[in-house]
């Protein structure tokens, strides 16, 4: 049973300043003292760069889907662990879900999961007497979700803000906070959100800054970690990897250590935590690298692990390190279990925007004029280093890149939602994919890839 203090930080819909009120709440408790755990619903990477850079640990996915909702808990006790309060952003709108799956995966399925209040974040900016109505509907929608108070954000006057709190007095959830406007919290966007944190440097250190100001200024504090107390115990025990791993196939106590080299700086910026922890767990060392930068791959590299990112910002700098791709080209040719996911798989192709990469895939890349976006349930095409012939997994897309063509003579996934089509490829030791998957809901993933990388 664990007794930490938590939030959850929704809202109507997106665009509310969620991102804004989470990270600037985790910064403004983490600068009283506290040990803050940051967590995000939903399949976001880049919001918990944000949270890690607030609070200076790990941020960390909270997904439905991808997950199952029986490891919600236990991988949010995971995160938390010693810590004093936790903070989970939530995704889009309060009640928006997987298409066409009721609640599943939606930012209220997490905090009845979590048994969390709701702090609500209504953009109050084209308003005044309405927000009652609004916030009463959220409130009462589902009375398993405990809507405890409500934070009006972008609010343009003292006469504004008398409004709202008049029209507020009856509606029986108490304003927690009140955010006038304030440009210098904005943060870049592209065509994938917001920018990440490790590329935007001291500028990200200073919109976090601007955050927790604005928060600490405009939000009762004490109010809402008294909110963040009531959330009372948590059963069930924390997921750990090790554990995770547990059971057939599983080879404790080996001393055959493998390097695992995981590729991260500024292009590849989108993993999950939990990944490399059960590499880890399973064996691996594990070796993070930059690919704009180190001209080799780390020294005994026996396994290569790309994950997501902007490789489409970087093409230039990724295709000039030609000593690195003809490494990881050689690396795969010599049938080192290779995994890449969407990022990584632009890196493997022939070219990407017309720029050499490390030519590993017979396919060719290039920008896209629409975004692809959404869940997908997958089987496993044919036998590879993650995952056996017939395997059944659930992943997300999120790209505007094209890759032609989108599947090779042994393709990766076959995916069914929402339509049918093959995707990805298999090589030798090789899988790279577009789709992006939670290893934590699939953890022999992890066993597989280090044990290939063991007797390969």
């Amino acid at each position: 049973m664990s007794p930490v203090p938590r939030l959850v930080v929704a809202a109507p819909a997106s665009g509310s300043g969620k991102t804004t009120v989470a990270t600037g709440l985790m910064a403004a408790f983490a600068a009283r003292g506290l040990a803050v755990s940051p967590h995000k619903v939903g399949p976001d990477y880049i919001d918990p760069g944000y949270h890690a850079l607030a609070t200076g640990r790990v941020g960390r996915n909270l997904d439905a889907y991808l997950c199952g909702p029986e490891l919600i808990a236990p991988l949010f006790l995971h995160g938390a662990r010693g810590c004093d309060l936790a903070v989970v952003e939530g995704v889009m709108g309060l009640y928006d879900g997987a298409a066409g799956q009721g609640e599943l995966a939606s930012t209220a399925h997490v905090a009845k999961l979590l048994r969390a209040p709701v702090v609500l974040v209504v953009d109050a900016s084209s308003q005044s007497r309405s927000v009652a109505a609004l916030v009463h509907g959220f409130a009462s929608w589902d009375p398993e979700v405990r809507v405890g108070g409500v934070i009006l954000n972008k609010v343009g006057s003292d006469r504004h803000e008398a409004l709202l709190r008049e029209a507020l007095d009856a509606s029986g959830v108490p304003v927690l906070g009140v955010l006038r406007r304030a440009p210098q919290v904005d943060t870049p966007s592209r065509h994938l959100g917001l920018v990440p944190v490790a590329e935007r440097g001291s500028a990200a250190v200073e919109a976090v800054a601007a955050m927790a100001a604005q928060v600490a200024q405009g939000c009762d504090l004490e109010a809402l970690a008294a909110l963040a107390r009531g959330a009372g115990e948590l059963p069930g025990a924390a997921w750990d990897a090790a554990g995770a791993l547990a059971g057939p196939g599983s080879r404790p106590g080996t001393p055959d250590r493998p390097v695992v080299a995981v590729a991260g700086g500024r292009a590849f910026t989108f993993s999950y935590a939990e990944h490399a922890e059960l590499l880890a767990a399973a064996g691996a060392e594990v070796v993070t690298f930059d690919p704009l930068r180190d001209e080799e791959l780390p020294e005994g590299t026996a396994g290569l692990v790309v994950g997501g990112g902007f490789p489409e910002v970087y093409a230039a700098e990724l295709s000039a390190n030609e000593p690195l791709r003809e490494a990881v080209a050689g690396l795969a040719l010599s049938g080192a279990p290779v995994a890449a996911e969407c990022a990584g798989l632009l890196y493997l192709c022939r070219e990407l925007d017309g720029r050499p990469m490390c030519g590993v895939l017979d396919a060719g890349a290039r920008m896209g004029e629409r975004l692809t976006l959404g869940y997908r349930d997958a089987v496993a095409v044919g036998d590879s280093v993650l995952a056996a012939a017939g395997t059944r997994t659930r992943g997300h897309e999120f790209h505007r890149t094209v890759v032609e063509p989108g599947a090779g003579a042994a393709p990766a996934w076959g995916l069914t939602t929402p339509v049918r089509r093959v995707e990805g490829f298999v090589q030798q030791g090789v899988h790279a994919s577009y789709l992006h998957t939670h290893w934590a809901a699939a953890p022999g993933a992890a066993r597989r890839f280090v044990e290939r990388c063991r007797t390969s």
